[in-house]
């Protein structure tokens, strides 16, 4: 027979009540449930007898030394597949070395030059042993805020470069961007666009630098209109690619610094009737769940993001134990995955 308790009774007798069924004070009741010493042992027995009968659950003593340590992690959002990435490398690293994650959507920002007190407050309230940043941009008071209150922390893929002596954890950009753009050109398209990120971010440049850099080793003339920026806004992407479109002489491969602007890209050419790959070849960046999905598939540059997020949740663990990073930047591999979406160039 199945027995459904009443909350009540489902939440077991309260110490009051055992200290009234064995007719002793709550504090001799607690004392005996915590095994201290200063009990007559005639009491203890009541005591005991008394816990037992009514089925006090005993709830375990909370032991600080014992708990698991706390970071923070803060992304830029919740809401893209990017940052999914990034919280399940961070999960997996951090279940692996018993820590707990609080996760804070949003960057925190300053203000007239001073940390949000807001949330810096909470960090230190909560005890936090460390933080890991990704795609964050601080500024000169929030990174002394964080030093002064000797707050150990990581970089993920930061906006911009980091102060001297900041561990930060990345991708290889510019090798991305030069792989990218050598495989545009081992197919013969000699016209081939970039559409990058925004100007100043270090994975935009290196990512630009690289894309350059494939194009002059290949005696490739570089052409100023055919680098544009869009802020890794899929709306935006489209618009450049648009433009790109429009030029005397347009290309025809562009090297999109992010899948989700591929997307963008891949709205653009079919507004103007050109098919991916038969008229124009598309390379992504990221390697997101989106790329296998577009259609066609997305020829993209793979950055383990994950895998990033879990070796920056690694050196943060080293520092919280007191060890000094062997070097402040680390960078891993990326590599192309060829999907369905690059080509030869049409005929002229």
């Amino acid at each position: 027979m199945v027995r459904t308790a009443s909350a009540s009774v489902a939440a077991g007798p309260t110490l009051a009540v055992v200290a009234r069924e064995a007719g002793v004070s709550v504090p001799t009741a607690s004392k005996v449930v915590n095994g201290r010493e200063d009990v007559a042992p005639e009491t203890r027995r009541r005591v005991t007898e008394a816990l037992d009968r009514l089925g006090y659950v005993r709830r375990p003593r909370f032991d600080a030394a014992k708990a698991p340590r706390l970071v923070d992690l803060v992304v830029h959002s919740l809401e893209s597949s990017w940052s999914g990435a990034v919280l399940h490398g961070v999960e997996e690293a951090a279940h692996d070395a018993g820590l707990e994650v609080v996760v804070s959507a949003a960057l925190i920002r300053s203000r007239v030059g001073r940390p949000e007190r807001g949330w810096l407050d909470k960090l230190v309230a909560r005890g936090s042993s460390g933080v890991l940043f990704n795609l964050a941009e601080l500024s000169d008071s929030q990174y002394a805020w964080l030093e002064q209150h000797r707050i150990p922390f990581v970089m993920i893929d930061p906006v911009q470069e980091p102060p001297a002596g900041v561990v930060s954890v990345g991708a290889a950009n510019w090798q991305g961007g030069l792989t990218a753009t050598e495989h545009l050109l081992s197919l013969g398209h000699e016209r081939v666009a970039v559409i990058a990120g925004p100007r100043r971010t270090m994975c935009s440049s290196a990512r630009v630098a690289g894309y350059r850099s494939a194009l002059a080793s290949a005696g490739v003339r570089h052409r100023a209109e055919y680098v544009r920026h869009a802020g890794f806004d899929e709306s935006v992407a489209h618009r450049r690619m648009l433009e790109l479109l429009d030029l005397p002489e347009p290309p025809t491969a562009v090297f999109v610094c992010s899948d989700r602007m591929a997307l963008g890209v891949y709205e653009a050419l079919a507004e103007r009737g050109l098919r991916v790959p038969d008229d124009f070849s598309v390379v992504g960046f990221d390697d997101l769940p989106e790329a296998r999905w577009a259609s066609p598939a997305l020829t993209t540059v793979r950055q383990p993001l994950s895998e990033m997020a879990a070796t920056a949740l690694r050196s943060l663990l080293r520092m919280m134990d007191g060890h000094h990073p062997e070097s402040t930047r680390t960078e891993l591999s990326t590599r192309l995955v060829e999907r369905a979406s690059t080509a030869a160039p049409p005929p002229a």
